[in-house]
């Protein structure tokens, strides 16, 4: 497994507090193959991240839906169905939320390409973007620190206060 370089912004491991550091709290972080077929194995781990977060089972479920969204998107659009190109998946809860960064290590994606497409436009597919934003928070895409790969960051806030 190669390094993710995805900044670890919280404690690792421990008893569960917060370094401190903006209330980030590491809880998990995961490689997998972009196969499709890994999903299955990502989802329960997503879903009982937003449970220990606070989030209701329903919310939960809206959480795996946009991070399977997600990790379908950089399969399909940055691999291109490339089954031996990796994703990592980092979980932290953060006060009042949970923010998951996927990412990938496939060529600079442009900021144009994951944009929404227009709504008005009738055609079959090409939601997934709209479908991300209407169930998170906050959605952020960057480049990876060390120029290799992308990274999109996810937040949510739970509803109910922790």
């Amino acid at each position: 497994m190669r390094n993710s370089g995805v900044a670890h912004r919280g404690s690792r491991g421990g008893s569960g507090g917060n370094s401190g550091d903006g209330g980030y709290e590491l809880l998990l972080q995961l490689s997998f193959p972009a196969i499709p077929d890994r999903l299955r194995l990502v989802r329960p781990m997503v879903r009982a991240s937003a449970q220990l977060c606070g989030f209701t089972v329903e919310d939960a479920q809206d959480v795996v839906l946009a991070i399977d969204e997600a990790c379908a998107n950089i399969i399909e659009h940055a691999y291109h169905w490339r089954g031996d190109a990796e994703i990592v998946l980092t979980i932290f809860k953060i006060e009042g939320g949970i923010q998951f960064q996927l990412r990938d290590f496939a060529p600079p994606v442009s900021l144009r390409s994951v944009q929404p497409r227009n709504l008005d436009n009738i055609i079959p597919g090409g939601l997934g973007i709209h479908f991300i934003r209407s169930i998170m928070d906050d959605t952020r895409f960057m480049r990876a620190p060390d120029g290799e790969g992308n990274i999109l960051e996810l937040t949510k806030r739970a509803m109910v206060p922790l």
